[in-house]
């Protein structure tokens, strides 16, 4: 699967000046506050909604680390006291923000330039697992690629749920500020979940709106998901990074404006 080509940074000079974003994360704060250094109006839709999930400690020794989301960072190391990464573990994150995550609670891990489940299997540390024990950080559900492939390897993988993704509790609010929001209109999408539970709560006046605008996505994958969803303006950001996003979004709209 071709790689897409990386972007250069948008600059500080207000590329997205005058648009509406529509941020599907449900934990946003980082993308929403960049979207409106950016000059936009970001407007959150999420897709999906986290919930904490009950969480023991887990037994035996851990040879490494793997966490698959700045949200299983969060819900393990800020809100579950039993769970620790010990000083010097081996640790690899899915992508950079979530490597970003771990650094800021002085944890070094390695991540994948690509920012899949596909990019952190193809790390070398994690080639021959014979012998190997490894806690695998994140909630059920999803893609559920890694923890095969990873005991076809030969690793003993420890599943740890410390979060669990549902469908979002969209209200009356978030349907007025869509319908009002101004063009041009772009919608950043991280999560083929989260697409799905969009096309299936929003009103279909709505939803159509959103089809007729472009959409940018981290990956092939998710394009070819937004593609079978009825999006047909789509753009495949270098990755799930919130800089990588946003300059992708601001070439879609300005491929547009020409």
């Amino acid at each position: 699967m071709p790689t897409p080509a990386r972007l250069p940074r948008v600059d500080a000079g207000r590329a997205l000046a005058g648009a509406t974003v529509v941020v599907t994360r449900p934990d946003a704060t980082a993308l929403l506050r960049s979207a409106r250094r950016l000059g936009a109006c970001a407007l959150s839709l999420p897709g999906l909604s986290l919930r904490a999930l009950p969480v023991a400690r887990p037994p035996g020794a851990i040879d490494a680390w793997i966490f698959t989301s700045p949200a299983a960072v969060r819900f393990a190391l800020d809100r579950t006291p039993c769970l620790s990464v010990p000083a010097r573990a081996v640790v690899f994150a899915v992508g950079a923000g979530t490597r970003a995550a771990l650094a800021r609670h002085g944890i070094d891990a390695t991540a994948p330039e690509r920012a899949d489940s596909e990019g952190l299997l193809a790390l070398p540390g994690l080639g021959d697992m014979h012998g190997r024990r490894l806690a695998l950080v994140g909630a059920p559900g999803g893609r559920d690629l890694i923890a095969p492939t990873l005991r076809a390897r030969g690793a003993d993988v420890l599943p740890i749920h410390v979060y669990r993704r549902l469908p979002p509790r969209l209200t009356r609010r978030h349907f007025d500020a869509l319908a009002v929001a101004k063009d041009p209109l772009v919608t950043l999408l991280s999560s083929g979940e989260a697409l799905a539970n969009l096309v299936a709560a929003l009103p279909s006046p709505l939803l159509a709106r959103l089809r007729a605008r472009p959409i940018v996505v981290s990956s092939a994958r998710l394009a070819a998901a937004a593609r079978a969803a009825g999006f047909a303006e789509i753009a495949t950001a270098a990755s799930a990074a919130p800089r990588d996003l946003l300059a992708t979004a601001s070439r879609a709209l300005a491929d547009r404006r020409t």
